[in-house]
């Protein structure tokens, strides 16, 4: 998979492109900045957007070539973030670290999905805030982004299990019209989640 993301990310353009994520530009605002943390975060579109509004960032991905473009794309914006070049299973922060994580179309297959977002949960303080947007199972038939395979996908009931220990769990699922670079272009199935720990 390393291969496949620097592949997809060793271009000029941005294979996301460059502006946040619209549930997050509209959701991260609304709390008071201190420290996130974005998993696999690609070429850094959020994260950035994060360090503008004042958050302390951390973020990580395994590609190295999207590490490359995020750190270029916070000097565009004479920010700055943290970034490890890392993936799911050998990241390793601080317990109740973060006050927020956010989780944009960060999929993974199926048997690691519960184990890995209690893992990354564990880095969230009491009280702190998860923000996460994904594709949907019922994006399975649709060619406007995501995986090709289903057990990749969400469920609102499994994410709602995942984060139940949570004090609060709301989630949405919808289809919206995507436009963010070449790879999420056209009407998708998404489910966008959030919760305080």
């Amino acid at each position: 998979m390393n291969n496949f993301w620097n592949d997809r990310y060793s271009t000029t353009a941005y294979a996301y492109g460059e502006a946040p994520n619209k549930f997050l530009k509209k959701e991260l605002p609304q709390l008071h900045p201190g420290k996130v943390l974005f998993p696999a975060e690609g070429e850094g579109r959020n994260a950035v957007f994060a360090a503008t509004l004042g958050w302390e960032v951390t973020a990580f991905d395994p590609s190295i070539e999207g590490k490359r473009k995020a750190l270029l794309l916070a000097g565009k914006h004479n920010t700055s973030i943290h970034y490890q070049v890392t993936d799911y299973e050998n990241a390793d922060f601080e317990k109740e670290y973060f006050d927020c994580i956010c989780l944009t179309y960060a999929h993974m297959p199926e048997h690691m999905r519960n184990k890995t977002h209690r893992k990354l949960a564990s880095y969230l303080k009491p009280g702190g805030t998860l923000i996460l947007e994904g594709f949907s199972k019922e994006q399975i038939n649709r060619n406007t982004g995501g995986p090709k395979d289903i057990s990749f996908l969400f469920d609102e009931k499994e994410l709602e299990n995942d984060f139940k220990y949570f004090s609060s769990v709301s989630t949405h699922k919808a289809d919206i019209e995507l436009d963010e670079g070449l790879y999420h272009r056209g009407l998708a199935s998404i489910i966008r989640l959030k919760g305080v720990k």
